[in-house]
């Protein structure tokens, strides 16, 4: 079944929470804790009650405080599972195309709504662990039920944008490889435009993110590639140069070590 749930985990800094990046959108509870969440160019303050909405294919890491553990919840579902005719003006994704739209991607609703998302959460579950007739049919309604409930709130509240930023080159340093991913980007030339040295460029990128500025680099390249792979009748090799890489073979090794699937069967077999 396209939808699964890492149920109120607690992580610390010595035992994180994975960097990801995968079709699939994901949602994801804190329930206690402290810490900080990278997502997409971004970074936001973890707490009790915070709702992160990860659209796919969203680079995403968290980083607990090692004295005060993070407790959370992570429910991931394919995007598929929720498609929809729409009888009205809401659809099910409307919240992540909204975050996304905003670069956003962080709500803090009031207790009323933090009873409820926990109450869902833990109806999902419950369901998931018992393997009964029409459990996974029942999953897949709660999952509608919190979406709906989500995408009530954020029509009237919406959502938060970061609240750590880190220095100021470091969100135009990320904004400037998004732009640029068929040119060459090396440490070098991004450490000279945020006018620092490449170590110190290195070094605070790595702590921030949780991955060197080659892998980033690397999996903005894939991201791109999946998007048009999936949306447009483009050439593989012409999709490969689009992205920055500077063969074809040189696209298919990466683009099989990061997804799992050479980009002809990740096309063909479609997105999830």
């Amino acid at each position: 079944m396209p939808l699964a749930l890492a149920y109120r985990d607690t992580k610390s800094s010595q035992c994180e929470l994975p960097d990801h990046l995968h079709d699939w959108y994901e949602l994801v509870y804190v329930y206690a804790g402290s810490g900080v969440f990278f997502i997409d160019r971004s970074l936001y303050e973890m707490k009790a009650g915070d709702l992160f909405l990860i659209p796919g294919n969203t680079i995403h890491r968290a980083f607990p405080e090692a004295a005060n553990p993070v407790t959370s919840t992570a429910l991931y579902f394919s995007p598929a599972l929720v498609q929809q005719t729409v009888y009205d003006d809401f659809a099910y994704l409307d919240s992540f195309r909204y975050c996304a739209a905003h670069q956003a991607y962080k709500y803090t609703g009031d207790e009323a709504f933090g009873r409820q998302t926990r109450t869902l959460l833990d109806a999902v579950h419950a369901e998931l662990g018992a393997f009964g007739h029409g459990a996974r049919s029942a999953a897949r309604l709660l999952l509608l039920q919190l979406l709906l409930l989500i995408g009530r709130r954020l029509q009237s509240g919406g959502t938060e944008g970061p609240q750590t930023a880190g220095p100021p080159w470091m969100r135009e340093s990320m904004a400037f490889i998004d732009d640029r991913l068929t040119e060459t980007l090396s440490l070098s030339l991004l450490a000279r435009r945020a006018a620092v040295s490449p170590a110190h460029f290195s070094r605070v990128f790595r702590q921030l993110t949780g991955l060197n500025v080659t892998a980033y680099i690397t999996t903005k390249r894939i991201v791109r590639a999946k998007e048009l792979l999936a949306r447009t009748d483009d050439g593989i090799g012409e999709i490969a140069a689009r992205c920055g890489f500077e063969s074809l073979p040189h696209f298919h090794r990466v683009f099989k070590r990061i997804v799992g699937r050479t980009p002809g069967s990740y096309r063909s077999e479609g997105r999830f």
